[in-house]
Order: C-alpha cells, then structure tokens, then sequence
C-alpha cells in the first residue's frame, strides 16, 4: 500500500509572472499603438530619437513578444508543469533567479533598444552581452523544469509537457545559433554570417521564434488550461501525438518562405515552400483536437469567459496556421511580400492566439489562485468584445491595405510606365492605417478592463502562496506487458529531449550545410567591394535607427520592381553585410539601388523634412544626425572585427581607415557646401549621406563594365 505525501505548490512565483505579463503587456500594446499612429501622424514621434517608428517598432515587438507572451508563458508553465508532475518546482531559487533574471533582460531591452543599440535582425536586435544573458537565464529554466519532471510523482509526461521540453531545447537552438557575433564594443556587434547566409539563419530563427516561442509553449497550456476550463478530457491522445512530432519537425524547415524570389539560391526557396504547405496539417490537427475537447460543452463556452477567449484564441490559431502556408505560395508571396497583408497575418497571430490566451490564463489562474471567483463575469465579457472587435477593425483594413500596396506597385499605363508614383500609394492607404490604429486601441482598451477586473478580483480574495497537494510517490514498476512506442518515451523525458532536438535539427542542417559549404550557392561579383570607413560608419548608423523596419534593399525579379528600383539583386552583392538588410515590409521604397540616384544635398533636406523633398512622405525627422558628432574613435575596432569575418581590407588598415574617413566625409563636405549646406566633415549625417550613396553602385558599376566588354 502506497503512502501519500503532503506537499505545497509554489503559487509566489506564478502571481510574479502573472503581474509581470499584464504590467508588460500594457507597455507593448501601448508601444504599438504609438508605432501605429506614427506611420500617419509621424509628429508623435516629438522630434526625438528614442520615439521614431525605427526604435519604437523593435521595442514594440520585443516587448509583446518576449515582455508579454515570455511570462505569459512562464506564469502558465510554473502553474501547469507543478500540478502535472504532482510536486513543487525543483528550485524555488532557480524559480526566482529565472523570474528576475527575465525581468532584468526585459528592462535592458528596452533601455538599449529606445538608445538605438541593436544588431538589426528582426525578433533578435538586442546586442550581444543581453544575447548572453537570454541564454544563461533560458539554461535556469530549462534546468528548473528538467528538476520537476525527474522528481515527479506522476509517471507518465502529459501532452502539455512534451510542448515545454520542446520549447526549452528549441529555443536554446535558434537562439545561440542565430546570435553567432563578434563584438566591437561593449554594445555593438556584427553578426558572424553575412548577405544570403544571415538571411537565411535570421528567417530560420525568425519564422522558428514564432514557431517555438509563440505557438509550441502556448499549445502546451492550451493543451493543460482548455480541458481544466471546460472540465473535459483532451478529445484525443493519438492526435496529440502527431500533432506534437509533425508540427515540431516540418516547422523547422520553413524559413525560406519569408525570402520567395530573393537572392536565396532557388532550393533553398523551394524546400520552404514544399515545408511550409506540409504545415497545414498537423496545425489544424492541433486546432481541432482544441476544439473538439469542448465537444458538449458549448452551453459554458456561452457563460465562461475564459472559454470564450480560447476558443476565439484557437481559432485565429487555424486561420493564422492556414494563411501561413498560403502566404509561402510564390504565387501568393509576389503580392503579399513587403506589403500591409504580412502584418495582418502576423497579428490574427499575435493579438487572437497569443493575445487571447495569454487573457484566458490570466482569468484562469487569478480565481485560483486568490481562493475567490471572478469580480465581474460582465467587464470580462466587455474585454472579449472589445478585444474580438478591435482584432477585425485592426486585420481587415491591414488586408485591404496590403491588396491595394501590390496592385498599384504593378500597374502599369499602356504605353508601359509605371502608373503610380510610390508615395501615391502611401497616400492612398492613409484611411486603413487610421483604422489599424482605432482597432489597436479597441484591443488595448480591453486589456484595460482586464486590469481592473483582476485588481479588484484580487481585492476581494486571499492570495494562497502555499497550495497544498497530495499524492503518492513515484514508484519504480517493472512491467513485462507490451506499452503503447509512445507511452515508453512519455516515461523517460531526457528520452523526449533528446529527440527532439535531433527532429528539430534536422532541418536547419539540410538548409544551412549546402548554403555555407558550397561557393556555387553563394557566386561572387568582382566588382563588390568592401565598404569604406566612412560608408561602414553610415551603414551602422542606418541601423541603428531602425531603417530595415520601413525600406527594404532586395530588388525581386518581377517586371515592376525591376522598372522602379533598377536590376534585381544577386547573391554576390551582400557578402560584405553583416548584417544583411533585405528588410520585410515596404512602408516606404525600396533603397537596393539608392546609390547615386539623387544628389548629397538631397539626402540631407530628407534627413531634415523629409517632406520638403517628398510631399506627403510620413518619414520623422531626423535632425539630430545633422548635430550628433560622428565617433570614429570606434573605426579600427568595427575595420578589425570585419577582418575577423572575412571581410578584406589590407593588413593594418585599422590605422590608416580615419584617415580616409575624414578624405571621403570631406569631399561629400564639398559638395553639401557648393549646394549651400554648412556642416562639419565628422557630423552623422555625412557617413549616412555616405552609405546610401554606396548602395547598390557595386551592382551598377559590374554592369556597365559587361556593358563595355560585350560592346567594343
């Protein structure tokens, strides 16, 4: 007869990650809104550097991301992995260490991306001593749970389990492969791969981020808190089953879908397209299994709002998982890339899935955990009302606005010139981008209630820190009966760990080794050259404001872009970025090919009004680059760092590059004061004016000489 233990669950450190995900997600829904109404009303930016679209967008998505989602997540699995392993956490202290170690991240974050230090790859800007931290602080929790599961009394691992260790040895993966650097200073980096490669390890990392930190831990508590909300067992095991394997090993592979028609080598593009279409299944199989547990119990969806939140969450799930695969379509990706219609997607998943779920835990576990129920049924019905509306006021207009980008992009007149103007279409759309923001605001409003509705929830109940628990220890049982393949491995979950790693690595390895080993995939231009001090300076100051979240620098091979931007971009231009700038969204032109195109003093006026050289542009200001003193102090670092990387400057240049700095800032000096612009050789804008007057002239220059050879 077996004895039952008494033990506590630690409830502390799930209402710190619970005040954490709503305090967080406030700021980032705020940091959004304000993103939002800036691409209209680009004044709210206040003419200040740490307010621009450029650094607010990155803040924004970090913060919804890894700020609200993170501890969102954190809050459901502290909650969740204690009740299914029936014991408390292994380590309150590593509990804690990973709570403020997170925090501290989340805090860094934001101070250092508002001051404009980021490495410039979308989901991961932040600079390599945070990257460092990311990692040590994921080691604790990944520790911590592995503790848990060993000292379990539970035998066998739950369904919701399998999602955690996944999450855990995944993430780990794409974070520490992804953030390969070689630092320049204490707050700047260059990323270890360069053009094609980085592209393709940063969208292997992006599109995975998205897979493994915002859906695989969120199906784990979906797969936990949906059956304890409506009280009903998983509809079924063998379904989780597949969906589990085959979601985390077809995810990995379909990155390449974010760079259809780039100057990724065609294979690579390919295989993320067969991938990505191979998709559907197992995320819908995951979808329905969700929805089909509630199967009898739609009468207290109708009267529970945390019901309602999942399943509206679910749902946006299955139409996000279904748009992704028909997104990766070629057909489909040359009209939405680069356009309004991406950023719909993005947030059916951000604002339904992750958004709702992240509300229906927070419903969940506050009655809970405060011994009391909900202080008002009606204000959280409000909040899924206003939340539901806002979602659609936000999606649909991004759909129209993205339809309407690409058609008037491609149109042409009869006489085959192109119809409209880039900043017509700008224009144009300004009615959708007005509505976004109304349905953000919508959205953030709901939260509002949210936030009230716990705090007085919390008002009238009493916290229980200490849960108590009671349960049997895990016994070691030798049975010679025949088990089910997967109920052996739900026994052994460093088992679990292990093979999840190599299904998930499987991927990325076929995509990376061909890309990296063989030269053919990656053809070099010789008239490529290295960028000069002066133009390396610019190009970091062009990142670190932010500008790849407005322009991007990849000509795609289609008759429109080819006739507004000039000759579609090739692999051997970009084997000097670290990192690469393709960019992902067109809210304004292309710059593949913005070399030479206008003249130095009209870089200058843009910098300082962009509308005074583009009427009805909704670019801010940049004034304080026409101010700011150029640092050179940190050329012979950033020359000898690219060295490192392959990049061939001469040996000992590290002491001559300032000197051919100051030659070149000089000679663009000239020319602003012959146009009757008075500025210092060292001031910012002079490295900048440097940098977009290089991009793309390699590329022109290789042209025309093959111009000359082929017509003597």
């Amino acid at each position: 007869m077996q004895t039952t233990e008494t033990f506590y669950y630690d409830n502390k450190i799930v209402r710190a990650f619970g005040i954490a995900t709503v305090v967080f997600g406030i700021v980032g829904m705020l940091a959004g809104l304000w993103a939002a109404i800036q691409i209209y009303y680009p004044q709210i930016s206040l003419g200040l550097a740490a307010t621009t679209f450029g650094r607010l967008r990155p803040l924004h998505t970090n913060a919804i991301i890894f700020a609200f989602v993170g501890n969102a997540t954190f809050a459901g699995v502290y909650y969740s992995l204690q009740r299914l392993c029936k014991t408390r956490m292994w380590s309150d202290k590593l509990s804690w260490i990973n709570f403020w170690g997170w925090q501290l991240i989340i805090a860094a974050a934001a101070i250092t991306l508002l001051a404009g230090f980021t490495t410039g790859k979308e989901y991961a800007e932040l600079e390599w001593p945070i990257d460092i931290a990311i990692a040590l602080i994921w080691v604790v929790f990944g520790v911590n749970m592995f503790g848990t599961i060993l000292v379990r009394r539970e035998k066998h691992l739950y369904v919701a389990i399998w999602f955690y260790i996944a999450t855990f040895v995944t993430v780990a993966l794409l974070h520490i492969v992804n953030s390969f650097e070689i630092p320049v200073s204490f707050m700047k980096s260059y990323s270890w791969y360069a053009g094609v490669q980085d592209a393709l390890v940063q969208w292997w990392y992006g599109h995975n981020a998205v897979a493994f930190f915002l859906t695989t831990p969120v199906l784990g508590l979906m797969y936990y808190f949906l059956p304890k909300a409506a009280n009903r067992p998983v509809y079924s095991y063998r379904l989780s089953i597949i969906h589990f394997w085959a979601l985390i090993f077809i995810y990995i592979w379909a990155g390449p879908h974010h760079l259809l028609y780039t100057s990724l080598p065609d294979w690579a593009q390919s295989l993320g397209v067969v991938f990505s279409v191979m998709l559907i299944a197992p995320s819908w199989g995951g979808m329905l299994n969700g929805l089909f547990t509630l199967r009898g119990a739609w009468d207290k969806v109708r009267e529970d709002p945390v019901l309602k939140f999942m399943v509206v969450a679910i749902t946006c799930y299955g139409m996000a998982t279904f748009e992704g695969p028909l997104l990766s379509l070629k057909s489909v990706n040359a009209i939405s890339h680069f356009t309004d219609w991406t950023i719909a997607h993005v947030h059916i998943g951000g604002l339904g899935w992750n958004g709702f779920m992240a509300f229906a835990i927070m419903y969940y576990l506050v009655p809970k955990m405060w011994g009391t129920s909900l202080y008002s049924t009606k204000l959280a019905n409000n909040h899924f009302w206003l939340g539901t509306v806002g979602i659609v006021i936000y999606a649909i207009p991004m759909y129209w606005a993205g339809f309407e980008q690409s058609l008037m992009w491609k149109s042409f007149t009869p006489e085959g010139q192109l119809k409209y103007q880039f900043i017509e279409t700008v224009n144009s759309i300004m009615p959708l981008y007005i509505l976004r923001s109304i349905g953000g605001a919508l959205y953030l409003t709901g939260a509002l209630i949210m936030v009230y509705n716990l705090a007085k929830t919390i008002g009238k109940g009493v916290f229980i820190p200490e849960e108590e628990a009671h349960a049997a220890p895990l016994l070691k049982e030798e049975s010679h009966a025949r088990e089910y393949w997967h109920r052996v491995i739900e026994r052994k979950p460093l088992t679990m760990l292990v093979l999840s790693l190599i299904v998930v690595a499987v991927g990325g390895a076929i995509e990376f080794i061909p890309t990296f080993l063989v030269k053919s995939n990656i053809p070099t231009i010789a008239s490529v050259k290295p960028y000069t001090p002066l133009e390396l300076q610019g190009r970091d100051i062009y990142v670190r404001e932010g500008c790849y979240t407005c322009h991007s620098q990849m000509v795609r091979p289609f008759r429109d872009e080819v006739a507004r931007y000039g000759e579609y971009s090739k692999a051997g231009e970009f084997v000097y970025d670290h990192p690469f700038q393709w960019g992902s969204k067109r809210t304004g032109p292309d710059l593949a090919r913005e070399g030479g195109k206008y003249p130095d003093s009209w870089h200058y006026n843009h910098m300082y009004d962009p509308r005074s050289m583009s009427p009805g542009s909704i670019m801010p200001q940049y004034t304080w680059l026409l101010d700011n003193a150029l640092d050179t102090s940190s050329t012979p670092g950033k020359i000898r760092a690219m060295q490192t990387l392959g990049v061939p400057y001469p040996q000992g240049y590290d002491q001559q590059a300032n000197k051919d700095l100051m030659d070149q800032a000089k000679g663009i000096q000239k020319k602003l004061k012959a146009d009757k612009i008075e500025t210092p050789a060292n001031a910012e804008i002079i490295a900048l004016i440097a940098y977009l007057q290089r991009i793309g002239t390699d590329i022109k220059a290789d042209t025309a000489k093959n111009s000359l050879t082929s017509n003597p």
